[in-house]
């Protein structure tokens, strides 16, 4: 879980951390590839062989970019104005220390006092000081050049974790826990660790293309309630299970497949939420071919989009679980998609 939250990996600049996917699913798949957007899928094969010549095929996708930024200008005095890679809240960024990965690696911080205005922060207002001379700023760093947060991976007790990027490296740490723990499918599974996600999910969407699903989970963050959001706005809490997604900003979830989630749930006695999500890569596979059945589950985080974001153990553990029972039975969802 600290090697997956502390990798970098930005939108579009994923290789860090998918070499680090890679090599847990070359010891849990059959066969694993890159596409051209970088997205890696992992697949294996139905147990049902060759006496099976259309098995139900199955996507499960976590995404591994992470918020971030990239420098846009260097001024004369040797400050890097920076744009966002993904939609990270400006107010979060302030007093963050970061990496800038320049010629070599250097460190810098987000300055208090950069300026607020109606409680918000101009994106193009924000600025990396590095505390170097400009002319050692200007041989080191070019526009162009990528900053993460620095952030680490912290367990505050034995229940509570805090790292920068659950959203969605939470996930992907389910994704390969899950790869590694599950028995023989009658279902093809295609594992995928995608990209791009955080730009609009444009990663994923020439990929299901190709594979069309025709059953598909996202896995990604489920919002949970906080002290700074009014209860009436979510429906899961930390602590209290994985949240299975019964809409979001651009996919209403399959209610078969919702209503499979939650029986397998209450058959293996895993712990289970409705959510009411943001916007994930569900919204891609649920299109692929000729339609998929397709929602998204995810282990309940506040603070996404911050660069300190907070889950539970307990709920992790759940998500993994109900991804190993529905592979190992959505081969059962077969007369639904045909």
């Amino acid at each position: 879980m600290k090697e997956i939250t502390e990798t970098p990996g930005l939108p579009g600049y994923e290789e860090a951390i998918q070499a680090v996917v890679k090599k847990h699913f070359d010891q849990s798949c059959d066969e694993v590839r890159f596409d051209r957007m970088g997205n890696l899928i992992g697949k294996k094969k139905s147990s049902l062989g060759d006496s099976c010549k259309d098995p139900v095929r199955v996507m499960i996708a976590a995404h591994c970019d992470e918020l971030g930024m990239m420098v846009r200008h260097i001024d004369a005095d040797g400050y890097l104005h920076c744009m966002r890679m993904g939609g990270i809240d400006p107010i979060s960024c302030v007093s963050q220390v970061v990496t800038v990965h320049g010629k070599r690696n250097i460190k810098g911080v987000i300055p208090h006092g950069t300026p607020v205005k109606d409680n918000a922060i101009n994106p193009n207002d924000l600025r990396v000081d590095t505390g170097l001379p400009a002319e050692e700023v200007k041989a080191l760093v070019e526009p162009g050049n990528l900053i993460s947060f620095c952030q680490e991976f912290i367990q505050f007790d034995e229940n509570i974790l805090m790292a920068r990027n659950f959203d969605d490296r939470m996930s992907t740490y389910c994704l390969v826990e899950a790869m590694r723990r599950v028995g023989p499918t009658k279902a093809e599974i295609y594992a995928v660790s995608s990209t791009q996600e955080e730009l609009g999910t444009r990663g994923i969407e020439p990929l299901v293309r190709v594979i069309e699903p025709v059953v598909g989970l996202a896995i990604d963050g489920a919002m949970p309630h906080s002290c700074n959001v009014d209860k009436t706005a979510r429906t899961c809490d930390l602590g209290e299970g994985t949240g299975i997604y019964l809409i979001d900003n651009f996919t209403v979830g399959s209610p078969p497949l919702i209503k499979f989630l939650f029986e397998l749930g209450e058959k293996y006695n895993i712990s289970c939420q409705k959510n009411i999500g943001g916007g994930t890569d569900a919204n891609k596979i649920q299109r692929a071919g000729k339609g998929c059945l397709a929602t998204t589950i995810g282990v309940p985080t506040r603070y996404m989009h911050s660069t300190t974001q907070l889950c539970h153990v307990d709920d992790v553990e759940a998500t993994i679980q109900l991804m190993i029972r529905f592979m190992e039975h959505a081969h059962e969802l077969g007369d639904v998609t045909r």
